[in-house]
C-alpha cells in the first residue's frame, strides 16, 4: 500500500536527484503542470533516464487526446515506469483510452503485459464529477484514484478553493468525498490531494490524519519535507494493528459467525473489513 506519492518536476535534474532520499513510497515525475510546453522535449529525455534508474516511479503525462500525451508516453514507456498518472480525465473512457495506449507500448517494447498501472486525478474537470461511478471495472490497470481542486476551481471561475484556515470550501469538499466513494466503488485505494502550504507542518499533520480517518489510504505530496509527516499519518499504530489481528483471528476461528463478542463489544463483518484494511496499511 502506497502512503505517499511525491511530485517532482520532470525538467529539474537537481530535484529529481534530491527526491530519491525523501522517503516517499513512490515518486511522480511531472511532465504536465510543472513543466512549460517548450521545456517538455528535454524534460521527457531527463524523465526517461531517471525512471530507468529507479523503482516505484510514476509519470504524470498530459491529458489524453493531446499531442503531448502521446509524446510523453513514447518517451517514458521504454524506461518501464511503475505507472502513469492521468490528469484531467473526463470520464473512465479516458482511462480506457490510456490503457490501450499503454498496452500497445508494452507489446511493442516487450514489457510485461499489464505491468504499467494508472492513477487518474478524477475531479479536475467539472464534467468528470458526473461520471465518477463509471470507474468500477474500467481497467485492470486502475491502481488507485485521486483528486485535485486547483484545476477544478479554475474551471468554474472560483477565486479560491480554501478558506482562511486552509480548509477546502464546500464545492471542493464535495469533490473530495465523491473521489473517496468512487474509489471504494471501484475497489481501489483513494489517495488524498496535496496540501499546498508546505511550510505548515502542523496543518499538514492534521490534514493527513483526517484523510486517513475519512478512509483515504495515502496522500500526494509537493515537497520532500512533507513525506515523513504523511507516512507517519497513514501508518497504523501498534494498538490498531494488534486489535485488527485479533479481529481477523476471531473470524478465522469462527468462519460461519456474523457477529462475535470481543472486549465487551459486538464485532461484525464491517469491523472485519476495516481490520483487513488496517493490516493492509501496516
Amino acid at each position: 500500500m502506497i502512503r505517499s506519492f511525491l511530485f517532482v518536476p520532470g525538467d529539474s535534474q537537481r530535484k529529481l536527484e534530491k527526491s530519491t532520499s525523501a522517503g516517499a513510497d513512490a515518486l511522480i515525475v511531472d511532465l504536465e503542470d510543472a513543466v512549460a510546453a517548450e521545456a517538455r522535449p528535454a524534460a521527457r529525455a531527463l524523465t526517461r533516464d531517471f525512471v530507468a534508474s529507479q523503482s516505484d516511479v510514476w509519470v504524470r503525462i498530459n491529458p489524453v487526446g493531446s499531442d503531448d500525451a502521446a509524446a510523453d508516453l513514447e518517451a517514458v514507456m521504454p524506461a518501464a515506469p511503475a505507472g502513469i498518472v492521468l490528469p484531467k480525465p473526463r470520464s473512465a473512457d479516458d482511462v480506457k483510452t490510456l490503457s490501450a495506449m499503454i498496452g500497445e507500448a508494452e507489446a511493442k517494447l516487450g514489457l510485461e503485459e499489464g505491468a504499467t498501472k494508472i492513477l487518474p486525478l478524477v475531479t479536475e474537470t467539472p464534467q468528470s464529477l458526473f461520471a465518477l461511478g463509471d470507474y468500477a471495472g474500467c481497467s485492470d490497470r486502475l491502481a488507485a484514484m485521486s483528486w485535485g481542486a486547483e484545476d477544478l476551481s479554475a474551471a468554474v471561475g472560483a477565486t479560491r478553493s480554501r478558506d482562511e484556515n486552509g480548509d477546502f470550501l464546500a464545492p471542493y469538499q464535495f469533490a473530495r468525498s465523491l473521489c473517496l466513494f468512487a474509489a471504494a466503488a471501484a475497489e481501489v485505494p483513494a489517495i488524498d490531494t496535496v496540501f499546498t502550504d508546505f511550510r505548515n507542518a502542523e496543518g499538514l499533520a492534521q490534514y493527513a490524519t483526517e484523510a486517513r480517518r475519512d478512509g483515504f489510504s495515502g496522500m500526494l505530496a509537493i515537497h520532500p519535507a512533507q513525506v515523513e509527516t504523511i507516512n507517519a499519518a497513514f501508518q497504523p499504530t501498534a494498538e490498531e494493528i494488534d486489535r485488527a489481528r485479533r479481529i481477523v483471528a476471531l473470524f478465522d476461528a469462527n468462519p460461519g459467525a456474523g457477529t462475535i463478542g470481543m472486549d465487551g463489544q459486538m464485532i461484525d463483518r464491517p469491523h472485519l473489513v476495516q481490520a483487513k484494511r488496517i493490516l493492509g496499511l501496516a
